[in-house]
């Protein structure tokens, strides 16, 4: 649920803002936002999905009061260092989301290789991140809103996604094999 609001926040965002006044989308926003945190609830989300929906509120509620646009571009780098926060602690505690979630959605069986290489994978989603959310910071204050409108929605799934590929590609042609001598 947290993911459809981010892929759609800012590019709508931005369209909507050049039809209506700033406050009545930011309105429309907190509505939406609880809308999904009340969801949240009902179907007792993990924590994660709250941080998200929680930084949303807070920022839209700032960015309302202040009626200031700005405000509203620090929610996608917000939330991305909430993740961030998530897969820091996981290392720090060992948790081994990456692991986790690939034994749940991976049905074959692991090598004990592959098993080392995911769950160190944690440090490494923990650094993608930490720089991708870097970059945002970055675009707040030195991109045109067109640039960190693309970059908050649909520019981190490329990033993921290219991110993901960089892992899987180093796991399988190196990392798998250096872990087995």
């Amino acid at each position: 649920m947290s993911s459809l609001l981010t892929l759609l926040f800012a590019p709508t965002f931005l369209l909507l803002i050049r039809f209506f006044e700033f406050q009545e989308i930011v309105t429309v926003y907190i509505a939406v936002s609880l809308l999904f945190l009340a969801y949240a609830i009902i179907k007792k989300k993990k924590a994660e999905d709250f941080y998200v929906i929680g930084i949303y509120l807070t920022l839209l509620f700032i960015a309302y009061f202040n009626n200031n646009f700005e405000t509203v571009k620090f929610i996608p780098v917000l939330s991305a260092m909430a993740f961030f926060g998530i897969f820091a602690y996981s290392v720090l505690k060992k948790n081994e989301l990456i692991y986790k979630f690939t034994t749940r959605v991976y049905k074959k069986k692991l090598s004990d290789e592959e098993i080392l290489f995911l769950k160190q994978g944690d440090f490494f989603w923990a650094v993608a991140i930490f720089i991708y959310a870097m970059f945002l910071l970055s675009l707040v204050y030195l991109a045109t809103d067109e640039v960190w409108a693309f970059f908050s929605s649909i520019g981190w799934y490329i990033y993921f996604g290219i991110t993901l590929f960089i892992q899987v590609t180093y796991g399988k042609m190196y990392a798998i094999k250096m872990l087995t001598k």
